[in-house]
């Protein structure tokens, strides 16, 4: 079975926060899939100055080591320097994500792989999926083996970001769990307007290739009202649509499973 990786782009408070863990943890137990709550504790990367980057680092940290431990689920958050991945560590964070546009930076991989945590290192949309290994080796060199690496697309342009699913068994290769970042693969960024754009009807088709080529992990972003999200929601899957989604993705690995015995 895949896992799921899934939550909102960034914690926009508590209320709607903690209610997302809450439906997503409930659907995950329905469809037997193992789960993992995503909230970013802060957005260091925006187009504008202006844009949300969160409620507060202390607070939001906190609110992702409530939800952890009230509803016994994992959680996962980016990281974005050295300082930050012992800051988030001391939270109880599960995973530590390296940001795609920083994995090739040595000191916060080595930072995030001293804290004995769970690394995921997403893949940058700038670097080949065989050029991943060196990332790799920074972390596992630095004493810790719990790494996974996430696709989340190449840059194909100005505006527009291309999976090459080739990415996933290459990755594979490796020895580690990769994941594929569904809704983050279909942003088209740099938009003159300066907030992301994005393609969201066709997370579940990326979704279902993803699973067809045989990721390990599937990572989403979701929101109640992606309209009215702070951050992404142009490229989020609206959180009532993640029941007949994540139904539809079960069956189709456990399809292919019985074709290739």
């Amino acid at each position: 079975m895949f896992f799921l990786m899934a939550g909102p782009c960034v914690i926009e408070g508590e209320e709607i926060t903690r209610s997302i863990a809450e439906r997503l943890k409930s659907l995950t137990e329905k469809h037997k899939v193992p789960f993992i709550f995503k909230a970013s504790y802060k957005k260091a990367n925006r187009s504008k100055l202006s844009s949300f980057t969160g409620i507060g680092d202390k607070e939001g940290l906190s609110l992702l080591r409530s939800i952890r431990e009230e509803l016994q689920i994992p959680v996962v958050t980016d990281i974005h320097s050295a300082e930050e991945a012992a800051m988030a560590a001391s939270y109880g964070i599960d995973v530590l994500q390296i940001p795609a546009f920083l994995c090739r930076q040595t000191e916060l991989l080595q930072a995030a792989a001293a804290t004995g945590k769970v690394v995921n290192i997403k893949k940058g949309q700038f670097v080949s999926p065989e050029s991943m290994r060196f990332a790799l080796q920074k972390v596992k060199e630095s004493g810790n083996e719990n790494v996974m690496l996430t696709e989340r697309g190449s840059q194909f342009g100005y505006s527009d970001l291309v999976v090459d699913f080739r990415s996933i068994p290459k990755m594979q290769r490796f020895g580690v769990p990769v994941v594929l970042d569904v809704t983050h693969s279909l942003q088209r960024p740099n938009q003159e307007s300066g907030v992301t754009g994005g393609e969201p009807e066709l997370i579940p088709y990326l979704a279902k290739a993803g699973i067809a080529v045989g990721a390990d992990g599937l990572f989403m972003e979701t929101h109640p009202n992606p309209a009215e999200a702070k951050s992404d929601g142009a490229n989020m899957l609206r959180l009532d649509l993640m029941d007949k989604l994540l139904g539809e993705l079960v069956t189709l690995r456990k399809t292919i499973v019985e074709i290739s015995k």
